[in-house]
């Protein structure tokens, strides 16, 4: 298969793939991302509102901040 090479142990059995990022750099972008993903798995989760959440109370803290720096001046 053009731009994939297998690295092969004494054996000959393979151990590695050498992916040509030229030819598949954007399957290889895919197969990351789930490696990632397969990586994650049993990892605790967080809700997408506890995530909002979050944000909204570190831009309040932000600002606050801010203004506090600001106001004193």
């Amino acid at each position: 298969m053009e731009g994939i090479q297998f690295l092969v142990d004494e054996a000959g059995e393979p151990t590695s793939v050498l992916i040509d990022l030229a030819v598949w750099g954007e399957t290889w972008e895919d197969f990351y991302d789930a490696l990632v993903a397969h990586s994650q798995l049993g990892e605790e989760t967080v809700s997408w509102e506890e995530v909002k959440a979050e944000i909204r109370a570190e831009r309040t803290r932000e600002t606050a901040t801010h203004t506090q720096v600001s106001g004193s001046a």
